[in-house]
């Protein structure tokens, strides 16, 4: 799968900020590296982790490379899903619809 473009946001604090946003992509690439889990877990988990802190973006972000990864969008809402018990029903149910925004777009 083709890689999509990226937020118009990112792109310009990447413009502003080029060596800060170097290093944030230099130190996700070595952390991503560093240990046994498949790229496609990773995202998982990072979805997760945004899913937790109420991040809408980094939610669509982690969707967006769990899928070019390889996840179906069927691993993406049950990623999601499994966190209920633990953030609650209504940060889920957030999640699922952030998800939800990027599946729509890639079924286009």
């Amino acid at each position: 799968m083709a890689r999509q473009k990226l937020p118009t946001h990112y792109l310009l604090e990447k413009k502003r900020h080029a060596a800060f946003i170097e290093a944030v992509e230099t130190f996700g690439q070595t952390l991503r590296e560093q240990g046994p889990l498949d790229e496609k877990t990773g995202h998982l988990i990072q979805l997760a982790a945004a899913t937790a802190i109420h991040s809408e973006g980094a939610v669509h972000s982690h969707v967006r490379r769990a899928i070019e990864c390889g996840a179906s969008p069927e691993e993406i809402y049950h990623a999601i899903m499994l966190l209920t018990s633990t953030i609650g029903f209504p940060t889920v149910s957030a999640a699922l619809s952030w998800a939800e925004d990027v599946l729509k777009k890639q079924a286009r």
